[in-house]
């Protein structure tokens, strides 16, 4: 059986059950390949030190690492690189590289320096947008074999979903979801909410559920309330269990994420799965995801704009073909991203 380390910043745990789910998502879609997967979480050197050791001793050595963002747990991959010849592919998802975002340019320049050594030895460089990989390139992060992997959205999402769609009565209030972290720099939910109140003003026969928790969760809903955005039309559920999100989107008409910046957001992943058509801003790797097929494209930061998109959606969100939105979904399940992640193993390991 191969065996494969992972190395990530981010993944569920009791203090925060979302942080690193697409992670853990492709983790478990690696062992149901039959791939013997372990997984060293730290933010902190000396923690990641400690793990590899007592791992070392308990499991042996891996046939290759995939590390997940490159930051300090780089510097174990690197070493086992050179000590052991073991290959390592890195699995980017990290925001930062963006020039919308900008946090990467910031960095110390040892720092970065370090980080462009870590990237150009790895076997593969694995982004989930081709956005994301430019991004990179343009700070100085290049490798020679460099593709695009999917994130994993959960077999659930692909169950056959209601009609509720297609048999809206005259009394029955249109459902737009929007599902996020509430970190208002990148998700920009107070522009929804601008939008929503200007559509408000406009119709009043859709509603608003807005799915999840985060940093500026309260900011956000004290903001809506300062809108004076009508009763009934914003439903604020909290954080939600995947197979609750999933039930959110079966009685959803459209999905609207109106983000700042982005690279390969699973909620769309999510969207796609389950035939729901989608509104969402033209940044980082959504073009990639999102076209006329599948939903409408808007600008970001334009409130007007993404308040008339909003309410074309109202509108023609019946137009879709659902089916065919699902069945472009498929990219994103266990199988197929399992499957080529395996696949990119056996390639590269010893």
């Amino acid at each position: 059986m191969m065996k494969v380390l992972y190395l990530t910043p981010w993944y569920p745990s009791e203090r925060d059950a979302m942080a690193g789910l697409f992670v853990q998502k492709h983790v478990e879609a690696v062992r149901a390949q039959g791939v013997d997967v372990r997984v060293i979480y730290s933010q902190g050197w000396a923690d990641t030190w400690r793990q590899w050791r007592t791992l070392k001793r308990e499991w042996g050595l891996p046939d290759v690492v995939q590390l997940n963002v490159v930051q300090k747990q780089g510097v174990l991959a690197y070493r086992l690189w050179r000590k052991y010849g073991i290959p390592y592919i890195i699995v980017e998802h990290w925001s930062g590289y963006l020039p919308e975002n900008g946090m990467y340019m910031q960095m110390p320049a040892a720092k970065r320096r370090l980080y462009a050594k870590i990237v150009r030895q790895a076997s593969m460089l694995l982004c989930v947008s081709n956005r994301l990989a430019e991004a990179m390139k343009a700070c100085g992060l290049e490798n020679n074999s460099c593709r695009k992997i999917n994130n994993v959205v959960d077999e659930f999402f692909y169950e056959s979903r209601t009609s509720r769609h297609h048999d809206i009565t005259a009394t029955q209030k249109k459902t737009l979801l929007h599902v996020s972290c509430f970190d208002e720099r990148a998700k920009n939910v107070k522009g929804l909410l601008r939008a929503a109140k200007i559509l408000s003003e406009q119709r009043q026969d859709w509603q608003l559920v807005l799915v999840g928790t985060g940093i500026d969760y309260q900011d956000v809903r004290a903001y809506a309330d300062g809108l004076n955005i009508p009763d009934g039309l914003l439903r604020w559920t909290g954080e939600l269990t995947p197979q609750q999100v999933s039930d959110e989107f079966d009685k959803a008409d459209a999905f609207v994420l109106p983000s700042n910046y982005e690279n390969a957001p699973v909620v769309l992943s999510e969207s796609l799965a389950k035939g729901v058509p989608i509104i969402a801003t033209r940044v980082g790797g959504i073009p990639e995801m999102v076209n006329e097929t599948n939903g409408m494209l808007v600008s970001p930061g334009n409130d007007e704009e993404l308040a008339q998109a909003m309410n074309a959606m109202l509108d023609h969100y019946n137009g879709y073909d659902r089916d065919a939105i699902r069945k472009a979904g498929l990219q994103y399940s266990f199988a197929s991203v399992g499957a080529e992640l395996k696949q990119i193993y056996e390639s590269v390991r010893l």
